[in-house]
């Protein structure tokens, strides 16, 4: 018998947690499906602008949110969506051949690391090149490594990265860095960490594990740097490739576009978080629980109606 609820919100990120706790204090029947410890932030080592902290990591605070949720009755079932279908109501399959059905949609399904897809990056994935400085910054200690971007993430996987490793190159591909004041100070008054501007890396090499870096150009006159590991973070991509099949309106960068109270070219589904158009593209932890809240709202406005 498929289980019916009057919402279910996809992805289990700080903007579906933030929209199941807000329905459920609007008395809606919901579930979030996702895995809330997958979810980007969990990557962030340090966060120092949530208000009311001054410091807390991605993972704590993830676990503080997956907690007050549960606390409210919410439930989160750690599955991946397949399929979304509208007939009567909206009907969910997930991996694990669950079914679901339920009045309302939320998408909160965020966003994945963009890769570099250059020559040994898919080869030596988890032999020292990692899209994550929060899991695999320890395993670098004592050695040379890189970390690639030049925003927010690449700086905080940097002075991570520095905590353990003896060198630290970043690598950025324009002549500045992108990242909060704050952060770049940081960076640059760290002795262990050597900024080269205006260079990408074309190759990867190695052959059991990470050996060093081909850059696209030379610098101190070799286009070679010898590393034991490289850290990706340049940037995320929607994931939002299987809505098209919905029917919910993106944009050309594939992002999901929404109006004010967060609902979609779909009546009936919402959206949230990074995934969308909001904020101005301003996306943080904070617009995307903001986000969550007012798709909550939403969700239960439309409820009302029907």
């Amino acid at each position: 018998m498929t289980k019916q609820y009057d919402l279910i919100i996809i992805g289990a990120g700080p903007a579906g947690l933030t929209a199941g706790l807000y329905a459920s204090r609007y008395k809606v029947n919901v579930l979030i499906i996702g895995d809330p410890f997958s979810s980007t932030v969990c990557g962030a080592h340090s966060l120092e602008n949530w208000p009311g902290t001054e410091k807390i990591s991605g993972l704590e605070l993830v676990q503080k949110m997956v907690a007050q949720v549960k606390n409210h009755g919410v439930e989160i079932l750690a599955d991946t969506v397949v399929s979304l279908d509208k007939k009567e109501n909206f009907i969910i399959k997930t991996k694990e051949n669950k079914e679901f059905s339920a009045k309302t949609i939320i998408l909160a399904t965020g966003t994945e690391r963009k890769k570099l897809t250059v020559s040994g990056e898919k080869e030596l994935l988890g032999k020292g090149v990692s899209y994550c400085a929060t899991c695999d910054a320890p395993f670098l200690k004592g050695k040379d490594a890189a970390v690639v971007g030049g925003g927010n993430a690449a700086l905080m996987g940097a002075d991570l990265l520095a905590a353990y490793a003896e060198k630290v190159y970043l690598i950025v591909r324009d002549e500045k860095l992108a990242g909060e004041i704050v952060w770049q100070e940081k960076i640059k008054n760290n002795p262990k960490i050597e900024i080269i501007y205006q260079r990408r890396i074309i190759e990867i090499k190695g052959k059991d594990r990470v050996e060093e870096i081909i850059l696209n150009q030379d610098y101190q006159g070799q286009k070679s740097l010898k590393v034991q590991g490289i850290i990706i973070e340049v940037g995320s991509e929607p994931i939002s490739g299987w809505l098209k099949e919905v029917g919910v309106e993106i944009d050309e960068k594939g992002y999901i576009k929404i109006k004010k109270d967060g609902s979609t070219s779909v009546n009936g589904i919402f959206a949230a978080g990074d995934i969308t158009d909001g904020s101005n593209g301003f996306r943080q932890v904070i617009t995307s629980s903001a986000e969550g809240a007012v798709a909550a709202l939403g969700t239960y406005n439309y409820l009302k109606k029907k």
